[in-house]
């Protein structure tokens, strides 16, 4: 997906930085589709274990001598599905969508594991890319969907204005309702 200024730079997703704080002192966590990792270097600076996974060589490269980040080169929609179910403590994804492994992805989290999700929404057209419909989550989506196989602890879905106008959707779910607690 093409880069976007709401996005831009090494600064860790605010909505990412208040969720982990759900997730265990040395949780082992998998930045899904990390791009050059702006996620899991943060992740691994607050003591995480963290599996970057991604397509791209060059972007993971850029994590090689990160301590506390493992990476995984992978065509995470075409090519055959890395992981077994229940891996991970929780999963980061930010700025992807590819709708047809959202089930793999739910199926990765342990009893109590923690989703952290949050990309492009439907009405993002109209500031620029991505503005395919199939990269656009449509409203209520991610909630629909993760009330499936969780308990949602929050949703957010609508226009933001800094540092870029763009139209977002997130969400924080967890795979068991272990805990109401709100960070």
């Amino acid at each position: 997906m093409p880069s976007h200024p709401h996005f831009s730079g090494q600064t860790p997703s605010e909505w990412v930085t208040r969720f982990t704080a759900l997730c265990a002192p040395g949780a082992e966590i998998l930045d899904f589709a990390s791009g050059a990792g702006r996620h899991a270097r943060w992740l691994a600076g607050q003591g995480f274990s963290v599996l970057a996974a991604d397509r791209d060589p060059a972007a993971l490269a850029e994590l090689a001598e990160v301590q506390g980040v493992h990476t995984l080169c992978a065509d995470l929609e075409q090519g055959p599905w890395p992981w077994v179910a229940a891996s991970f403590d929780a999963v980061v994804v930010t700025r992807y969508l590819f709708r047809p492994k959202l089930a793999e992805l739910a199926a990765l989290l342990r009893p109590g594991g923690v989703l952290i999700y949050e990309t492009f929404m439907l009405g993002n057209e109209r500031f620029g890319k991505p503005s395919n419909p199939d990269f656009l989550l449509r409203p209520d989506e991610l909630f629909d969907w993760a009330r499936s196989w969780g308990s949602v602890l929050a949703f957010e879905q609508g226009e933001l204005t800094a540092p870029a106008p763009a139209m977002i959707q997130r969400i924080c779910a967890v795979r068991a309702d272990t805990s109401s607690r709100l960070p």
